[in-house]
């Protein structure tokens, strides 16, 4: 009778991959946590007002069981701040200026909202995996359109006009002047309205092929008192009209289209001479081995339930996946014509990118 011999388990491994499992499992259901308090106006209501659970519960007309179940989840992530002696909870300075504060740079709950949105494909995204077929934006749930918008906008916020645009050639002097602008790719059109805001004597054109970002982004330009120089259309990235645009950019969406050489391309002959592109995509090394960290893990992760099947699900389907790096950029926009190519600026999360013809 033979026995097979169990393999060498250290156990110190063990036990360590084990708490990394408790770490993310945790994290996993925290995930949806944070959308329940984003959407029912629990942080915000907690921001500068220590309370207990009785009084956010009145505060915001919430039943305070489900309330109370939800503060100690929080608290023991890290996200609220529980005083035992007086049985109140509260926002840090830190936690609110993060979970509380949509203009803040470091808003987070929009990355939760798209994240939990994201999964919702899970079970399509896994039967793709056997089939090969692709997924299209416009086919997730709406908490991946509103997520998305909600995540990227603070970090554009922060960069967009303070520091990329000012690290291009002559760009900012352009669109203080009056340039024409097309945001590709531009969703529901927050950098669009971010720069509209910014340079007011230019005038922005948005374009995206989902026609119900588009109709948010009209009525956002309403809101924001720009639509006489703001105008959006639904349009795809290798058919967007117009010519002689002094300025082109795509933001954190060329890695998603399924030809972004015709989009490069489209680009291209949409310029001005003089004209500038600019490319802001997710950070990334050119080599796997140095983008295995926190950052790789979680674009890697969105790549697979978003990007990869985006690109899938269109014509060539060049898959660049958001880790595509600056080597795979370069290649793709040298490929469309363009002359120049370099990295103009980078933040712990994008690179921001100049080409011209």
């Amino acid at each position: 009778m033979s026995t097979t011999l169990a393999p060498a388990i250290d156990m110190n491994k063990l036990n360590a991959f084990i708490g990394q499992f408790v770490t993310d499992l945790g994290a996993a259901v925290h995930t949806g946590m944070v959308v329940i308090g984003e959407k029912l106006g629990l942080y915000k209501a907690l921001a500068g007002n220590p309370m207990t659970s009785a009084q956010l519960a009145a505060k915001t007309k919430t039943d305070e069981r489900y309330l109370r179940e939800w503060l100690a989840s929080q608290a023991a992530g890290g996200y609220i701040t529980y005083d035992e002696k007086t049985g109140e909870f509260s926002l840090s300075e830190e936690q609110a200026f993060a979970l509380a504060n949509e203009e803040s740079p470091a808003y987070l709950p929009g990355a939760f909202e798209l994240a939990l949105g994201s999964l919702a494909a899970v079970p399509r995204i896994a039967e793709s995996f056997r089939t090969g077929d692709g997924m299209g934006w416009h086919e997730h749930v709406d908490g991946v359109f509103h997520g998305c918008e909600k995540f990227f906008r603070p970090g554009y916020a922060a960069n967009l006009v303070s520091s990329w645009i000012p690290a291009l050639h002559d760009v900012k002097e352009k669109l203080e002047a009056g340039a024409r602008v097309a945001d590709v790719g531009c969703g529901k059109g927050a950098s669009t309205l971010l720069m509209a805001k910014a340079f007011p004597r230019s005038r922005f054109f948005g374009f995206d092929y989902h026609d119900k970002s588009i109709e948010a982004a009209r009525e956002s330009a309403r809101l924001h008192g720009v639509a006489d120089r703001v105008t959006f259309d639904v349009a795809k990235a290798k058919e967007f009209p117009g010519k002689g645009y002094d300025f082109v950019a795509v933001f954190d969406c060329l890695h998603d289209m399924g030809d972004p050489i015709g989009a490069a391309a489209h680009v291209r002959q949409s310029l001005a001479k003089d004209g500038t592109w600019m490319i802001v995509e997710p950070f990334a090394n050119d080599q796997l081995k140095d983008n295995l960290n926190p950052v790789g893990r979680v674009y890697y992760s969105f790549s697979t339930l978003l990007c990869t099947p985006c690109s899938r699900s269109q014509e060539v389907g060049l898959c660049l996946g958001a880790q595509a790096g600056e080597g795979r950029i370069r290649d793709v926009v040298t490929s469309a014509g363009f002359n120049r190519f370099r990295r103009a600026t980078e933040t712990p999360f994008n690179i921001v990118y100049e080409a011209r013809p």
